[in-house]
């Protein structure tokens, strides 16, 4: 497992389908969703109950793409994770906290009415 390339489970893909339809968040980008996603579970202090995802949808971008000008950011804020969750910040430790915690991200988004448009995502964003 690596940070290179970023791959999605197939129920995390039709969750984004569904948050990118204009009726929803209408947010067009699957690395946008994917960065507010990370953001709303790294923010969650507990540890993810799920540890192994099967990335096996046709949804990949490499961590160019997801991380874009911020990858630097999103590498140091994942590596504290780690250590905060009492693992090595190694590189295969970096890219299953990624995948575990963009995946938890990903059912937030879908599972709170409120995170299913722009106004609630940047609300829930002010309110932390």
């Amino acid at each position: 497992m690596s940070l290179d390339t970023v791959r999605l489970s197939q129920p995390a893909k039709d969750r984004l389908v569904w948050l990118k339809r204009p009726a929803s968040t209408g947010i067009p980008q699957w690395n946008v969703l994917c960065r507010w996603a990370l953001a709303l579970s790294l923010q969650d202090p507990s540890t993810p109950l799920v540890k192994d995802i099967v990335t096996d949808s046709n949804v990949e971008m490499t961590w160019k793409t997801f991380a874009g000008q911020h990858r630097d950011l999103y590498l140091a804020l994942l590596k504290q994770r780690c250590i905060a969750d009492g693992e090595e910040p190694t590189d295969e430790n970096v890219a299953r906290t990624l995948v575990v915690h963009l995946h938890r991200g990903i059912g937030y988004l879908g599972g709170d009415k409120e995170k299913t448009t722009i106004e609630g995502l940047v609300q829930s964003a002010v309110a932390s």
